[in-house]
């Protein structure tokens, strides 16, 4: 399909969906968006009994969008930069210990724990996969998706604190992930390195990131400043997250970091300008529709990646068993790293139950899922993915808001403990 066909497509199938859960099922959009789209994914298998070849149609149709490219070096770019530039700079300053814990050493802990069990329980659920295949997928399933955990606190009513942990935790957590991820896959492809090595790669591809995001977040501030359109600043802060991420991606750092680096220091920088010399109301009114947008879309595509994913008996079980492996690794990473930042600064105000149920898992690992090698199990660490992060979406995402507003009384106290 060309891509304006296919553009149009997408954002016809968003747009009605959208408006069905809004109107029709009251759920929020994306959830509703992403069902709707499965169902009818779902309908259109059924429906290739009664018109042969409809199923075919389909699944080549889906199959020409390259899913993985598109998230990884398209959509991402604009996403985390719109995520980042939104976020309550206040609030992370406050927390950039409990951010910083949790998306490096949290990450790590939830890499290992995830992988250790999945290696012990694959075998169980008749699949064999070697240590190395369960690091790669404790890798890409570990990192909580900034896409949807950004969705998620817009719509629930979060603790200021809370959510500036888990925002921040998520925005941050990717880029520290996807490095372990291509180091792993290095791994199972032949290559070899040494601890020494994937750390020293973490902190240059992270470290580059960061500082390119804040390098080039500069010289568009002040350019920002000296004008008064502010259509021009839009398309200054467009050229910012997308060739920021493009020029990362192409010397080979952490374009998702630089993305969410970018976005922290434009706002931060534009803060110190005088306030009528930047126009915040359009820009913020911008990039949240532009992260809305590209949401919706999203959970489309998620959706349609239903077609193209092969389920087995096998996978299945292995998929559901993972859904409980990965909540637990969760709470108990979780829970380690609160417990450190109240050693480190008693009193420190947390929510184990919020950062673990509201860590959700999103594109981001589908994506990453579909970069595996078939040689190492990409069928059933994809399928196990898929469930993994439908679950995470429909049934965590879903019920936050449920929970909040009947133990937010409760949490907030504790939040405050």
């Amino acid at each position: 399909m060309r891509m304006l066909p296919l553009l149009g497509s997408l954002a016809a199938v968003a747009a009605l969906f959208g408006w069905i859960s809004s109107r029709v099922l009251r759920l929020p959009a994306t959830i509703g968006t992403m069902l709707l789209t499965a169902a009818s994914s779902l309908a259109l298998v059924g429906l290739s009994v009664i018109v042969p070849g409809l199923h075919t149609w389909t699944l080549r149709m889906v199959r020409e969008i390259d899913f993985e490219r598109l998230i990884l070096h398209g959509m991402l770019s604009t996403l985390l930069f719109a995520g980042a530039f939104l976020l309550d700079l206040k609030y992370l300053s406050k927390e950039k210990l409990a951010v910083g814990l949790l998306a490096v050493l949290g990450t790590l802990a939830s890499m290992l724990g995830v992988a250790v069990l999945t290696w012990r329980i694959a075998p169980l659920a008749g699949i064999s996969a070697s240590l190395l295949v369960c690091l790669l997928f404790g890798a890409l399933i570990s990192p909580t998706d900034p896409i949807a955990v950004l969705e998620l606190l817009r719509r629930v009513q979060t603790p200021k604190n809370i959510e500036a942990q888990l925002a921040g935790e998520s925005l941050f957590n990717d880029g520290v992930a996807a490095v372990l991820f291509l180091a792993l896959l290095e791994a199972v492809r032949g290559a070899s390195p040494s601890a020494l090595q994937i750390g020293g790669m973490l902190l240059l591809k992270a470290g580059g990131g960061l500082l390119l995001g804040v390098l080039l977040a500069i010289p568009v501030s002040f350019l920002m400043h000296t004008v008064r359109e502010y259509q021009i600043e839009i398309l200054l802060t467009l050229a910012l997250a997308l060739g920021g991420y493009a020029i990362a991606d192409a010397i080979h750092i952490s374009a998702p970091l630089e993305a969410v680096a970018a976005g922290i220091a434009l706002r931060r920088i534009n803060i110190s300008h005088p306030p009528a010399s930047i126009s915040h109301e359009e820009l913020n009114r911008f990039w949240a529709a532009v992260d809305e947008i590209q949401n919706s879309v999203l959970f489309v595509l998620l959706g349609c990646e239903l077609l193209v994913v092969s389920f087995d008996s096998h996978s299945m079980l292995l998929g559901g068993v993972s859904i409980v492996i990965v909540n637990v690794v969760r709470i108990l990473s979780v829970a380690l790293i609160i417990g450190l930042l109240k050693l480190v600064q008693p009193g420190h105000a947390s929510s184990t139950i919020i950062l673990s149920w509201g860590g959700l898992r999103g594109g981001l690992s589908i994506a990453l899922a579909l970069s595996v090698p078939n040689s190492a199990g990409k069928q059933w660490i994809l399928a196990a993915t898929y469930i993994i992060v439908s679950f995470s979406i429909v049934i965590q995402g879903g019920t936050m808001d449920l929970y909040l507003r009947r133990f937010s009384p409760k949490l907030l106290a504790d939040s405050k403990m």
